[in-house]
């Protein structure tokens, strides 16, 4: 489990073929990760991956092809949001995350909000049609591993259209500050939500 807080920017150093998927090298800040063991989880732009490797300032990963087709952002060098799973006595300063990509959404709108003396920015994400029912005002959402809350939906025939404020720090310490129009993006929905519809699906069976 995660909590969608950004603990460090690292790197994609190398994505190799290995099997069906690829065999990817990251580099993380120095003394990231000190406490981390062989075989921990760690979240890369928002999808669980396992440590196989340890080396100084770099650790590596195996991703399958399965992930890969449902995710983006994994397959080439270039900079990534990282998250170490949440320990029992961790603070959960963002939300419950599984680290389970749910679906791709695109980049529709980011820009800085007018006469706004914070600096914030509006993050518009045209999100698959399937995730509709999940998203709600005032609810979280999960975008390349970066816990944020939604201030607006609006449905389509074949998408929901999400406004997510962006205030600076989440802009410098993450990768969505590179952001822009078009960019495909990780999208999981809200833990509770997912657990509440399936409940409300199989009342009455």
């Amino acid at each position: 489990m995660f909590t969608g807080i950004i603990t460090a920017v690292g790197q994609i150093k190398s994505a190799q073929p290995k099997g069906d998927g690829l065999h990817l090298l990251v580099e993380v800040p120095s003394g990231y990760l000190d406490d981390v063991a062989l075989g921990d989880s760690i979240a890369i732009q928002g999808a669980c991956m396992t440590a196989t490797e340890l080396t100084g300032n770099t650790f590596s990963l195996d991703i399958s092809h399965e992930s890969l087709s449902k995710t983006v952002g994994l397959d080439q060098v270039g900079p990534v949001n990282l998250e170490k799973a949440l320990r029992l006595h961790d603070r959960l300063g963002g939300h419950l995350v599984s680290g389970h990509v749910d679906g791709v959404g695109n980049v529709a709108n980011f820009a800085a909000v007018a006469q706004d003396p914070y600096g914030s920015w509006l993050l518009q994400i045209k999100a698959p049609k399937a995730l509709a029912a999940f998203l709600a005002y005032k609810g979280s959402i999960v975008v390349n591993g970066v816990s944020l809350t939604v201030n607006k939906t609006q449905d389509s025939d074949d998408a929901c259209m999400v406004d997510i404020n962006i205030i600076p720090h989440t802009l410098e310490n993450t990768t969505l500050g590179k952001l822009k129009q078009g960019d495909a993006v990780n999208l999981e929905v809200d833990l509770i939500a997912r657990y509440v519809a399936r409940m409300m699906e199989t009342q009455g069976k």
